[in-house]
């Protein structure tokens, strides 16, 4: 019962989690795919975003697995997906150059 409980006061901490983590993949693509610089403005928002998402990018995948180990490792955790996400978003900019 108490695992149920650690889920349930845990699920929107990892829903945030999730979500920056598909914020993150989802900014870098569009800027992959996308000439933000094209537009002054698109470009300056983009460079203001780019410092906070690259922070996302590389906190969000240890803090995911900090928090899945706290969870017992259990398969239905959006911190395992989280980390996942991010891991491979980082081997995308890797791989991608």
């Amino acid at each position: 019962m108490s695992n149920d409980s650690t889920l349930h006061k845990n699920s929107k901490t990892s829903r945030i989690f999730f979500i920056l983590s598909l914020s993150a993949l989802t900014f870098w693509c569009l800027g992959q795919i996308i000439n933000v610089y094209r537009f002054a403005l698109v470009g300056a928002i983009f460079e203001l975003l780019s410092l906070p998402m690259l922070c996302i990018l590389f906190g969000i995948p240890i803090l995911s697995l900090i928090f899945w180990a706290k969870e017992k490792f259990t398969m239905r955790s959006f911190y395992l997906y989280s980390a996942l996400i991010g891991i491979s978003t980082i081997l995308l900019m890797v791989i991608r150059k």
